[in-house]
């Protein structure tokens, strides 16, 4: 009695690692495969994350279009698929890459090269990096007869790694500053929503070549500070309340718009002209910013002063 119980007991650890091992190589299931999916720039290592996947029918339907099977964001998916014919699909970045593919029902592995290279974009405000939130990046394609150049890629984030079809890229980077209390527009009141990122007028670009199977690194230093800006009747005394700031460029472009006795905004090095209002009085000032010189720019309230302190 004990003997048989021994029997069964093993006879069904046998079963038990028998149908273990047919889920983990697909034959589980009669009539399903299992795909795993894998993808490499060139011949370098599989590639970790940034891929979308996309399973087609390699059968087109009555209107002509392929249906979609199935599709993942990991970066080394393992689908279950009815055996059958289909057409892969793999995207990186602006790169991308297709295979037809026909499953039997069994495990079934693929590697799709893509004859493209990549971007890694970093951000410094001198030599210190710069919080990734606070960078707007954007990817550019010269195109003939336009000095703006194409954007092709609007979604770009500091560190990671965007696959490009080779050839010579526009990047360029600006640096985004919170509209907090005291702001009231960005160019013009009513410009920016309270907490709301918007862009400075601290913008980096460059261009770089991009070699097939080749990692790019891009580093894109700002030059930028932080200006709180007062209205005060004296040097060093007490910012004076409701009152409303412009800040120019030397060429009267206007950069932002301000209210309150100390509002603060994000400025590129370089010089500029602030005028503040206040009872129906205007007073002007200029003042330099510094890169990484972070610090207040004082308006005196006296007439026919102009300069900043």
């Amino acid at each position: 009695m004990v003997r048989c119980s021994v029997f069964l007991a093993l006879a069904l650890f046998a079963w038990i690692a028998s149908s273990a091992g047919a889920d983990a190589d697909g034959a589980a299931d009669p009539g399903m495969a299992t795909l795993r999916l894998t993808a490499v720039l060139g011949a370098g290592a599989p590639l970790d994350g940034g891929l979308h996947w996309r399973i087609f029918s390699a059968h087109a339907d009555a209107d002509g279009a392929h249906a979609l099977i199935a599709e993942s964001s990991l970066a080394q998916p393992s689908l279950k698929l009815p055996a059958g014919d289909y057409v892969l699909h793999v995207t990186f970045g602006l790169a991308s890459a297709t295979r037809s593919v026909s499953l039997a029902a069994e495990a079934h592995s693929e590697q799709l090269s893509l004859a493209a290279g990549a971007l890694r974009i970093h951000g410094t405000l001198g030599d210190a990096p710069i919080d990734p939130s606070k960078l707007a990046l954007d990817i550019y394609v010269p195109e003939r007869n336009n000095s703006q150049a194409k954007l092709v890629w609007a979604k770009a984030r500091v560190g990671e790694v965007i696959g490009v079809p080779e050839g010579t890229y526009h990047i360029a980077s600006t640096y985004l500053d919170s509209v907090g209390v005291g702001s009231v527009g960005v160019g013009k009141p009513g410009g920016g929503a309270p907490g709301a990122p918007v862009e400075t007028n601290s913008i980096v670009s460059g261009d770089v070549r991009v070699a097939p199977g080749k990692i790019v690194d891009v580093t894109l230093r700002h030059r930028f500070a932080t200006l709180t800006i007062k209205l005060v009747n004296t040097p060093g005394a007490e910012a004076l309340a409701n009152t409303t700031f412009t800040v120019l460029t030397p060429g009267g472009d206007i950069i932002r718009e301000l209210i309150g006795a100390f509002p603060s905004l994000v400025l590129a090095e370089g010089e500029y002209v602030v005028i503040a209002r206040h009872d129906s009085k205007t007073f002007q000032a200029t003042f330099q910013v510094q890169s990484g010189m972070d610090r207040d720019v004082e308006v005196i309230a006296q007439e026919n002063l102009n300069q900043g302190q």
